[in-house]
């Protein structure tokens, strides 16, 4: 697995969780929270929310080994789905302005 889109999933959990901090848009109790919470105020789409939702459960199986993780499932998310992790800080800088 290339540990830069590894790299990346966590780095979209930090951005949500900078952006979500910064304009006090509550406190989330997990990280699929965070994604909430930036849907709720447009920053990202539905789609997009419901994917970085799919990742951020992803990435808590890789870091806490919380079930067996299989080779094909890992492959097919890093090569399909890299693409949303790029999506989700283009269109957050987008609806800030940025």
């Amino acid at each position: 697995m290339s540990s830069i889109r590894c790299k990346a999933i966590q780095a979209a959990l930090d951005i949500a969780s900078h952006v979500v901090s910064a304009r006090h848009l509550g406190e989330p109790e997990t990280n699929r929270a965070l994604f909430d919470l930036l849907r709720r105020e447009k920053l990202v789409s539905q789609d997009l929310a419901d994917a970085l939702h799919a990742m951020a459960g992803f990435r808590n199986v890789l870091v806490h080994g919380y079930a067996e993780v299989e080779l094909r499932v890992v492959h097919d998310i890093l090569e399909n789905h890299f693409d949303d992790l790029l999506s989700s800080a283009e269109q957050i800088c987008k609806n800030l302005g940025l």
